[in-house]
């Protein structure tokens, strides 16, 4: 059995030399496509207008589960005409230690030719499969809505 590694690069400079206000939350993380713009969520002053840690995250979830889905379908000889994804992740405020509680992924996916049982049986057997959910701490919901046609 193989083993697969990934890697990123994170880069940012500044100055934290006028305290936890002012140092700039912007950084670069450079990724095989190439260089993503990161910076905190705007409720930790960060910049609203860039992509967060918190938004990877959730997205590598939703990102996850669809190509999970895409192979166990292929596999169950099941035609996938369309797939979207509104998901939420939650981090409640908290005094101490804050993180992610739950992810909940909200698939519309449009399938040819199959009866939504099977569809449901192949959204369970996704998540099951689905290398981040298996890594993630928190509680991942999958609350699917399946278009059939024929």
């Amino acid at each position: 059995m193989s083993t697969h590694e990934y890697s990123t690069r994170l880069a940012w400079n500044g100055s934290t030399g006028d305290g936890y206000r002012a140092y700039d939350r912007t950084h670069d993380v450079e990724l095989a496509g190439g260089t993503l713009p990161v910076s905190a969520d705007a409720s930790f002053r960060g910049d609203a207008s860039m992509t967060n840690p918190e938004q990877l995250l959730l997205a590598a979830a939703s990102s996850c589960q669809l190509l999970s889905f895409l192979a166990v379908a292929a596999l169950a000889e099941v035609e996938v005409l369309a797939y979207e994804d509104d998901a939420t992740a939650v981090m409640p405020q908290a005094a101490e230690s804050m993180r992610i509680t739950e992810v909940v992924l909200r698939p519309r996916i449009t399938a040819r030719d199959t009866d939504e049982a099977t569809v449901e049986r192949l959204v369970e057997a996704a998540h099951r499969q689905c290398f981040i959910a298996n890594t993630l701490n928190a509680t991942v919901r999958i609350e699917p809505t399946i278009e059939l046609v024929a």
